[in-house]
């Protein structure tokens, strides 16, 4: 009799999977994998076409930080509107030339190092949106699969209330049972309807948010097999919180600081302006060459508090990426201890659990309607199996979940290699 039910959980173990996926609701249309939904949202995503304008900007930021100052025509007209011979322009003298600054203290560079450093934490932003982005949608994935695969058991288990009703029916017939149990069998239906009722409608929703995500309508299926797979369960990876995008990040925010102290440094030296020049004298109708230097007197702004600022937001970011790495590395070894348990959770909940479950179920149905067992028996272990159905899926959807979030967290940094 042992080997018997042995033997009876085995068979029912390989077949659970295989049950719940052949009654899946139907759909028309190709199946949509998670990898095709995340690069169907790769290609419309407004956050990642942010980013893209984000690196557009900077370049030509950089672009803008490499050019020289514009020269400029200067015109000036002497001795008029005075008095007696200065009255009106009878005595005017113009002069007319150009005046040119010269970038001095190694500003010029200063700003394409400012520029330079921005530009690449535009590209790791843009990173940061396509690994968002990513996560997102594998989110709305998998609640949209988990969606329909409830959706699944609650017509699995209405089916199941439909059929015990019917043996109620039958055994008050057969005056076997009062009509107490046939009552007790239809709120049962009831309840499991109204569960169908609610399932399709979060399912609507779920497959909406993901066809939002991925820019277009979703007409197949999911891919269900992908949601019953469980990987990683064992000893925690060894990542390097370095290389992840949000320790990169935060170096970047120090480079741009650095920088920004390079460029308030080179402002303490002032520029100068030189002009060159001809003027008209009135007197002979003659023309002279005219020439000179402008200096800046730095007085009351010698550029010293600027520094101040800059070293000031430059230790903040030091600080600050100090802060992020301790708590990268933090996150990334719950992420992982959370990976592993869910993982763990959802092989017991999807597989040992669920087949003994079904198979007390299996074996309550039969008794119920031979007459070996009584109804609270059976509705007892109906109960049961649609609460570990329940668990088994919300199991799976926490690891996938779990999963997701931690591959988000440990990213890899892009090569921040530019021409």
């Amino acid at each position: 009799m042992h080997r018997f039910f042995a033997a009876l959980l085995a068979v029912s173990g390989c077949a659970s999977i295989a049950q719940a996926q052949s009654t899946d609701p139907a759909h028309t249309g190709p199946s949509l994998t998670l990898d095709k939904a995340l690069d169907l949202a790769g290609a419309t995503s407004p956050s990642i076409q942010v980013a893209s304008a984000g690196i557009r900007s900077t370049d030509a930021a950089r672009t803008i930080a490499g050019l020289r100052p514009n020269p400029s025509i200067v015109t000036q007209t002497e001795n008029v509107t005075g008095s007696g011979q200065y009255r009106g322009l009878r005595s005017a003298e113009t002069t007319v030339g150009l005046e040119l600054p010269v970038e001095l203290g190694g500003k010029r560079s200063a700003r394409i190092a400012v520029a330079g450093a921005r530009g690449q934490r535009a590209v790791i932003a843009a990173a940061v949106a396509r690994a968002d982005v990513r996560l997102a949608v594998t989110q709305s994935y998998i609640e949209a699969i988990a969606a329909e695969r409830r959706l699944t058991t609650a017509g699995e288990q209405s089916g199941i209330a439909t059929g015990a009703l019917r043996a109620a029916r039958v055994r008050v017939k057969a005056g076997r049972a009062s009509p107490m149990e046939e009552q007790r069998a239809e709120v049962v239906r009831i309840n499991a309807e109204a569960a169908v009722e609610r399932a399709t409608r979060t399912q609507e929703v779920a497959r909406g948010n993901l066809a939002r995500r991925i820019g277009q309508p979703i007409t197949g299926k999911l891919d269900l097999a992908w949601f019953d797979r469980v990987s990683g369960y064992g000893p925690t990876q060894l990542i390097d919180p370095g290389s992840t995008l949000t320790m990169t990040a935060a170096r970047a925010d120090v480079a741009t600081a650095d920088a920004q102290v390079g460029l308030a440094r080179s402002q303490r030296i002032p520029d100068i302006r030189l002009s060159a020049g001809a003027r008209r004298l009135a007197a002979t109708n003659d023309t002279a060459a005219v020439f000179g230097v402008s200096i800046p007197f730095p007085i009351f702004n010698n550029g010293s508090a600027a520094i101040a600022q800059a070293r000031a937001e430059r230790d903040q970011s030091d600080a600050m990426s100090r802060v992020i790495a301790i708590e990268t590395a933090q996150a990334i070894a719950a992420s992982e201890a959370e990976v592993a348990n869910a993982a763990m959770t959802a092989l017991t909940a999807s597989g040992p659990a669920l087949v003994a479950a079904q198979e007390a179920a299996r074996i309550a149905r039969i008794g119920y309607r031979e007459g070996k067992f009584g109804q609270l028996d059976l509705l007892d272990a109906e109960r049961t199996l649609s609460e570990i159905r329940a668990a088994a899926i919300d199991a799976l959807a926490a690891y996938h979940d779990a999963q997701a979030r931690r591959d988000r967290l440990t990213t890899a940094a892009p090569d921040l290699t530019r021409d």
